[in-house]
């Protein structure tokens, strides 16, 4: 693709950049206006990206200026997908010389204030349903301007040595509601930029954009660090994904790699905890069944040639030991192949034709076609179930209590597929924990067929079973310790929790493989001062957040109990949560509130700490190199082909997408059944 780019005649970047134009769906990022309503809609003058990747986690900040067109103030109203993990902790305007920021309160009062305060100048960031943001600023001058940033923070997992960043533009589609409702304005008018410097430790010897952004100028500025620059003229409409991946370095060891926050040597500290096993999991050589389930509902109207082509190709990749089934669903469900298949050529052929002759429509009934799926599933062979949905069920049962129960029932792991930014990934965590299997948001700027076969490379390779991951010798309390059920081929676990004092402690790997008891473990200090890294409190608070809703969503924790609990940790910890909004008002109006200016204290200690991170070299945060916990290297895909920074191989960037952005990490408690030597 890039070299397509480079060889288009004369065409500057701002003409290639308008291929968004067209790549998505109606919905996208942009100013919203209400339909039949006579005013001229906010437009965006300016829209410009700065992304950190760094130590396992991402720094966004978005800055906008907006303008309003009609000859009086108006309200602005900005929408964008969440990005799946996303901690917003951030909201400033810009009102002539007088700078906003903002802090965070229950919703229902900031929802109060705002309106309240909004004519003398005010903003909210909430999250909607539908997995997006909506940013209110007010008043916008008649005919005039007004700059709004706002940034957040999201962890960053390697899978298969392959790091992805994405930045989420395109409207998933799903909110029929919300689209009857608004016109959305989504075009910048003066400039356009991204950019995004990545920093690692290990050495990064790839860093790509696919799509239009393949324009984009990619650096290695040396010393750890790459930059990624995408920027245009007025023209470019918010209506695509921007994907960054970067590959590190074939080889690298398995290793044990920690980060901590504690400034106060008498109260908790914050750590995180990024472990990559270094063991090559050996190939099964016992075919394997896979039981396709693809959502034909109306709401995949515009994905679904994505998906069809992906999952055509994906069958074709089957070996013939291998065997298969496809299910469709919308309104009900339906067998295609009419049980399984052989994974023969003439079997294959049949299977991609009928894939690519579905047609789109009807509701959603994703219970009814897990349901149907999970039929028939032979005793004797792996089966694997590869769900590929928005998972935005409005037919049938919805509960995801419903959904657990069903999972647990049957002995089969299952890959899901979100395809689309305001897919229901709540939903499809409660699926794929059930079964001990994961899954992955998928964009159209994604490489489908590439995210389909390094799942298959999972579940036809051997894999960890039973793992739990303990800490002992230092008193660790509201973690994601223990219980993590398998561990997949190229899989990294990240674990988030608190500590009480610093001290030796001691880290365990405990799991079985291939009908053994295996023990990984290493010993190291935690520290018991650090102030390096503050952003951690809120990456944590999100990971508790994200807990205690799946424990609502299993049934296991009261709605009140469970929507108490994340509104009290949003305040404490100043991130943007479904029971709480971000709130920018005027110094007094805060104060005459009983306000307290609690996030920009923590924002000032958080800038303090990236100015002195970016002013020194990178460092690595590996804790075990006195005393490796694992012997070999981390799997790496593509080994053969030498390395040295070229491009990514055909082979090795297919299958190297797939999970970059999976949710890797396992929360407890997690109760497996079956959990025997069977992948």
């Amino acid at each position: 693709m890039q070299k397509l780019f480079q060889h288009l005649i004369g065409l500057p970047i701002a003409l290639a950049l308008l291929a968004w134009t067209f790549t998505g769906p109606a919905l996208a990022g942009g100013t919203l206006t209400l339909k039949g309503s006579p005013d001229t809609p906010i437009q965006i003058l300016d829209h410009h990206v700065e992304v950190s990747i760094q130590n396992g986690f991402a720094r966004t900040e978005v800055t906008q200026t907006f303008f309003n067109p009609n000859p009086i103030a108006q309200e602005g109203v900005y929408r964008v997908p969440i990005p799946k993990g996303a901690s917003l902790s951030e909201m400033t305007m810009y009102l002539g010389e007088l700078t906003l920021e903002g802090e965070v309160v229950g919703k229902a009062e900031a929802r109060k204030a705002y309106e309240e305060e909004k004519d003398n100048g005010a903003g909210l960031a909430e999250e909607n349903e539908g997995e997006v943001y909506d940013f209110h600023v007010s008043p916008i001058p008649a005919q005039g301007e007004l700059r709004m940033r706002y940034l957040y923070y999201q962890p960053i997992e390697i899978d298969t040595g392959v790091g992805r960043f994405l930045y989420p533009l395109e409207d998933g589609g799903v909110d029929e509601k919300a689209a009857a409702f608004w016109n959305q304005e989504s075009r910048v008018h003066r400039s356009f930029s991204f950019h995004a410097v990545i920093e690692s430790a290990w050495p990064i010897v790839d860093v790509r954009m696919p799509g239009p952004a393949s324009v984009a100028t990619i650096k290695d500025l040396g010393d750890g660090r790459w930059d990624v620059l995408l920027e245009a003229a007025g023209g470019v409409e918010l209506k695509s994904d921007l994907i960054v991946y970067y590959r590190l370095a074939n080889d690298l060891p398995g290793r044990v790699e920690m980060l901590a926050y504690k400034p106060d040597p008498n109260a908790p500290g914050t750590f995180m905890m990024i472990v990559t096993p270094g063991m090559d999991l050996q190939p099964l050589t016992r075919g394997v069944d896979y039981v396709f389930i693809l959502d034909t509902s109306g709401s995949m109207e515009g994905k679904f040639g994505t998906l069809a082509d992906g999952v055509a190709r994906a069958i074709g990749k089957l070996d013939p030991m291998d065997r298969f089934r496809i299910i469709t669903f919308n309104t009900s469900a339906q067998d295609i192949t009419r049980g399984y298949r052989t994974a023969t050529p003439q079997g294959v052929a049949k299977a991609i034709q009928l894939v690519r002759n579905i047609n789109v429509g009807g509701s959603t009934n994703l219970y009814k076609g897990i349901g149907l799926g999970l039929k028939k599933a032979d005793a004797d062979r792996a089966t694997n179930v590869i769900l590929i949905t928005d998972a935005v069920a409005n037919e049938g049962i919805v509960d995801p209590k419903a959904f657990d129960k069903l999972m647990r029932s049957h002995d089969v792991r299952l890959f899901g597929f979100l395809l689309g930014n305001s897919a229901n990934w709540p939903l499809m965590r409660t699926i794929t924990e059930a079964t001990g299997g994961y899954y992955a948001s998928i964009s159209n700027a994604d490489d489908v067929i590439g995210q389909i076969m390094l799942a298959k490379s999972k579940v036809t390779h051997a894999a960890l079973h039973n793992a739990e991951l303990n800490i002992t010798g230092v008193q660790t309390f509201d973690s994601d310790l223990g219980a993590i059920g398998k561990v997949y081929r190229g899989q990294q676990l990240v674990s988030f929790g608190r500590y009480s004092t610093g001290g030796k402690a001691t880290i365990e790997l405990k799991a079985r493989l291939t009908g053994e008891d295996k023990v990984y473990s290493t010993t190291f200090d935690f520290p018991e001062f650090t102030d390096e890294y503050p952003e951690l409190e809120r990456l944590w608070a999100l990971d508790r957040i994200d807990t205690i809703q799946l424990e609502m969503d299993r049934g296991r924790m009261a709605e009140k109990e469970g929507g108490d609990a994340i509104r009290d940790l949003g305040i404490a910890y100043q991130i943007v949560t479904d029971e709480t909004s971000m709130l920018v008002l005027r110094d007094d109006s805060f104060a005459k509130r009983g306000i307290d200016r609690n996030n920009k204290q923590r924002m000032l200690e958080e800038h303090a700490a990236q100015i002195v991170r970016n002013n020194n070299p990178v460092v690595s945060n590996r804790v075990d190199s006195s005393k490796p916990a694992f012997k070999g290297n981390a799997p790496r895909l593509g080994r053969s082909g030498g390395g040295g920074g070229g491009a990514f191989g055909p082979l090795a960037a297919g299958l190297a997408v797939l999970f970059a952005a999976a949710s890797s990490r396992r929360r407890k408690p997690i109760h497996l059944r079956g959990e025997d030597d069977r992948s």
